[in-house]
């Protein structure tokens, strides 16, 4: 990690082919979502190349940090998966292959009702789940400026799919 840390790329590769398998199969035997597994080990190397000098190897192996990231991932993502479930269920992956299709087209219509500011957030947000930070950077607005065109799209989507509000 120290020849990664000071710019030796190739060992990057090493470390990926050494610690994708075990990365994976921790997050598979927690979650039991393989595509949800193979997100979080490539968000876990996303995140180390972009934060490859918060790495002390005084503070512990590389395989501990890089599971400790793991892990923080996949409980962020499956807490998000949690509450957005409860508020629109047709909008999370997994539920979405429960619902009829005739239902799935009423939600995309519905999405596609909503005015391009906010569609943009939903869809970012929700079928691509992008984080927040990232979605301020790609649309060029402030965070809290995607929090309230989340929040306000939610709304308009609640009131046209006629969903009942559980805050």
């Amino acid at each position: 990690m120290l020849a990664y840390q000071n710019g030796d790329d190739a060992v990057l590769d090493q470390i990926y082919m050494m610690l994708r398998q075990p990365l994976y199969s921790f997050i598979y035997r927690y979650s039991r979502d393989e595509q949800l597994s193979i997100d979080i080990v490539q968000d876990t190397f996303i995140k180390l190349q972009r934060h490859k000098h918060d790495y002390n190897p005084d503070k512990g192996k590389l395989k501990s940090y890089l599971f400790q990231i793991a892990y923080r991932l996949m409980v962020t993502k499956l807490n998000r998966r949690k509450k957005w479930r409860n508020l629109l269920p047709f909008l999370t992956p997994s539920e979405a292959e429960d619902f009829h299709h005739s239902d799935r087209i009423v939600v995309r219509d519905a999405v596609t009702k909503l005015p391009g500011i906010q569609r943009a957030v939903i869809i970012l947000f929700y079928y691509h789940d992008v984080p927040q930070r990232d979605i301020a950077t790609i649309l060029e607005i402030p965070k809290g400026t995607v929090k309230s065109r989340l929040h306000a799209a939610i709304q308009k989507l609640k009131q046209e799919l006629e969903v009942e509000d559980y805050e």
